[in-house]
């Protein structure tokens, strides 16, 4: 089979620009998920605000404690944005060759987003499971990624998946709207000039977006569809965040914590959970913490994929002439007589043997 390396490029480029967002903006990711999984209610609830859980870090004297799980979250993230890339635009071009159309429509784009965002959902589920609960653990009592995952049983690596496959609509959405954006940006720019009593036309348009360009369309794609799936986001995050020792302690003896929520085995308990002692609003608790974290984090992704891809493509272009060189050599690789000689009279030789 054939490497896609136009594929390769985009999912290379898109995993080191998840890879750089995620490391960056972490501290605040693992404030906005203890922030957004917190489930005690009424006046138990432990932090108001997202700084809340930042200030309990510097109290306790464990703010490095707030990069507990980044081996995994990188990881995840490399393999997730590696995984998201390389599909869409495999898709994105198969639907292009069949349909014999220069580009997508908007619902194709959905659809073909919808199903890069499935893929990466089965393939990268336990990994996201398991960055969720090292976040969302005690600080300074985070498990390593083996005894994270293998504390449960393996279905329990798959907590939250139908919320997962809810939430493939919100990348789906958001780069929907940044490849419509782009290509409004991106459209060619017809200049006519006279001269005499001819016109010249030039068409003048840029081949890849500016690095600011390219945060405010990221930006704005990522708000607009983080505000549409955010109700599915904190179900998520209530699902796979960790428990702690003493609500562990007190459930396996039989017993309950009246501060804190029973848990909820999939989302529509989850949502039932929110309704009915948070209201309306609890569907959108943390939303201004999860738009800051998010829209910063696939701003500063697409920015730095859009200037990654000039280069990764240029080493990929190197790379695939490099190959076919070295496959043309194969082919043409031609024995001098000394060598042939002896290996067909050993050829023959084993042929009458066989013939015997």
């Amino acid at each position: 089979m054939a490497v896609d390396f136009k594929s390769l490029t985009e999912a290379t480029s898109g995993a080191v620009g998840g890879l750089l967002s995620t490391t960056l903006l972490y501290p605040l990711d693992t404030c906005k998920s203890k922030y957004q999984a917190e489930a005690k209610a009424g006046v138990a609830r432990k932090y108001k605000s997202l700084f809340d859980v930042f200030w309990e870090s510097v109290r306790a004297g464990k703010v490095l404690s707030l990069y507990q799980g980044l081996g995994t979250k990188n990881l995840q993230s490399v393999i997730s944005q590696f995984i998201y890339f390389y599909s869409y635009s495999l898709f994105k071009q198969w639907y292009l060759a069949k349909a014999k159309v220069s580009k997508m429509g908007t619902g194709t784009n959905l659809l073909v987003a919808a199903a890069a965002g499935t893929c990466t959902a089965v393939l990268t589920q336990p990994l996201d499971t398991a960055s969720t609960r090292m976040q969302t653990s005690a600080f300074g009592k985070s498990k390593g990624l083996w005894a994270t995952l293998t504390e449960g049983s393996w279905s329990e690596a798959y907590t939250g998946f139908g919320a997962s496959l809810v939430l493939v609509s919100n990348p789906a959405i958001q780069y929907t709207v940044f490849e419509q954006l782009k290509d409004f940006l991106l459209r060619p720019t017809v200049v006519v000039e006279a001269v005499d009593t001819d016109k010249k036309i030039r068409r003048i348009s840029p081949k890849v977006l500016t690095a600011f360009q390219a945060f405010l369309v990221g930006a704005l794609s990522k708000t607009t569809a983080t505000i549409l799936t955010y109700p599915a986001i904190r179900a998520k995050i209530m699902l796979q965040a960790a428990e702690s020792e003493e609500d562990k302690a007190i459930r396996l003896n039989g017993g309950e914590n009246p501060n804190v929520r029973k848990r909820a085995r999939n989302m529509l308990e989850a949502f039932q959970q929110i309704g009915q002692e948070e209201g309306v609003r609890g569907y959108f608790k943390g939303l201004h913490a999860q738009i800051v974290k998010t829209v910063l984090s696939a701003a500063l992704m697409l920015m730095i994929k859009e200037k990654v891809n000039g280069s990764t493509w240029l080493i990929m272009t190197a790379l695939q002439r490099w190959l076919l060189a070295s496959d043309n050599k194969l082919k043409t690789v031609t024995l001098p007589p000394s060598v042939i000689a002896p290996i067909g009279m050993v050829g023959i030789a084993l042929a009458s043997k066989a013939a015997k």
